[in-house]
């Protein structure tokens, strides 16, 4: 349970709330214990006295809070003590949990495993990319929590594989993230379709509560109370960071003279594209490195493969698009390296927050060539600091051997033969950042 144990782990973090003043249901307050928690973080104090109360709720929280088990907990609670309605179907579920992409409903569930694993609670998952008869099967026999991504839940939806009558509790975890990925179409499509916001209880999380996101909650949810946990600061405390100013041509050559005389033991290089993440591929592979990426079009099973093979350490490092700045929860990513400055400042502040995690320290390191150094000041701006910068000698950029040629890629992480994306059942489609299908309005 990455994001809720790490929090709950990191002892600066916590509250002085105790899950045991809670009240909650001796099925939960069994999981919990089982997990290990006995403090509240801050987000779980504020929020589980209002949600287990059934008060809808709008609220503010960084990755790596312990806002999944805040809302899991109180979702499950609710539906333990309540009993399903007389008229409830099969294929009804009466929660419905949703999430901006694949990582982070796989992660959400997997918190929900862990917090009702003494509850009778029957847990489902629908996400684009793999398993889409294997989701549709379980949806049809019946789930008490549904949990997934936007365009596969309506490609269920819209077949007639369930329907959300029986809703009695609606979570948007990354509610920003959703507008982002031009998800709030389909999220209003399916708040529609359940009861309405007074017979129900909906609960709303997001890193801010901005306009667009508050517009979203006073349409879709009850008179929600707001709760803003604001960050001491806005990037983690024990996260060195550092960067430098290399020439176009120079910025291989660097990146692998830091890896060698840094010798990180689990690292992520971030990249902006596709393209340039098979081209740092295929230098790190040559140079001692060996490494595999992750971006979109990464089928399901596969980059769940890989991702595991990351933590097991059978890959030291990863090469990633902004696909895994959000959602994932790696334990001991010691480095991360912006290879490419990100564009977005919001995403500078997820990148390097893979590292550094539960009270350890990290390294970040950027590299602000000609091509995206303009988007430094920005950064800096929203951080509320300024970046260290280290010079560039000579010594420090390394005599690199020619790349590893690359066949054309299977997206399974190394190159291999290309996959259509024209499949219908579970192959990513574009469009979406999260590589589900967008399905037809209806």
């Amino acid at each position: 349970m990455n994001e809720s144990n790490e929090s709950n782990n990191a002892q600066s973090h916590l509250s002085e709330t105790l899950f045991s003043s809670l009240n909650l249901s001796p099925e939960l307050a069994k999981g919990v214990a089982a997990c290990g928690f006995e403090y509240c973080t801050p987000i779980q104090a504020q929020t589980l006295p209002l949600a287990l109360e059934g008060k809808d709720i709008a609220g503010q929280a960084q990755t790596g809070t312990g806002k999944s088990a805040a809302f899991l907990l109180a979702t499950m609670d609710r539906l333990i003590k309540h009993n399903a309605p007389g008229w409830k179907k099969v294929n009804q579920p009466r929660s419905l949990i949703l999430a901006p992409t694949r990582e982070l409903a796989i992660q959400i569930h997997s918190d929900a495993v862990e917090l009702g694993q003494f509850t009778e609670l029957k847990l489902g998952l629908a996400y684009g990319g793999t398993g889409y008869d294997q989701q549709r099967k379980a949806i049809e026999e019946g789930l008490d929590i549904l949990i997934g991504t936007p365009g596969r839940i309506i490609d269920y939806f819209k077949q007639h594989v369930f329907d959300l009558k029986a809703a009695e509790v609606v979570v948007m975890d990354e509610a920003d993230r959703m507008f982002d990925l031009g998800f709030i179409k389909d999220i209003r499509y399916l708040m529609n379709r359940c009861p309405k916001p007074e017979k129900r209880q909906s609960m709303l999380f997001s890193a801010t509560l901005s306009f667009r996101v508050m517009e979203l909650a006073y349409d879709q949810m009850n008179s929600p109370e707001q709760i803003k946990i604001e960050p001491e600061q806005v990037t983690a405390s024990k996260v060195n960071e550092v960067v430098y100013y290399p020439a176009n041509e120079e910025k291989i050559p660097l990146l692998v003279g830091l890896m060698k005389s840094m010798e990180p033991h689990r690292s992520i290089v971030f990249v902006n594209t596709k393209y340039e993440a098979d081209k740092v591929w295929s230098f790190l592979e040559s140079n001692g490195f060996p490494s595999a990426v992750l971006s979109g079009d990464v089928p399901q099973k596969k980059r769940q493969q890989l991702l595991e093979n990351f933590q097991q350490g059978k890959i030291p490092v990863l090469v990633a698009t902004d696909v895994a700045a959000r959602g994932l929860h790696i334990p001991e990513v010691s480095h991360v390296f912006n290879y490419d400055l990100p564009q977005d400042r919001e995403d500078y502040v997820h990148r390097i927050g893979r590292t550094a995690r539960a009270g350890a320290s990290g390294d970040a390191i950027s590299l602000a060539c000609e091509k995206y150094s303009f988007s430094l000041p920005e950064i800096e701006e929203y951080i509320d600091h300024k970046i260290p910068v280290d010079s560039i000698s000579s010594s420090m950029l390394a005599e690199l051997k020619p790349p590893v040629k690359r066949p054309s890629r299977d997206r399974g992480g190394r190159p291999g033969n290309r996959s259509s994306n024209n499949n219908r059942r579970g192959k990513p489609h574009g469009g979406h950042r999260d590589g589900q299908r967008r399905p037809r309005r209806s």
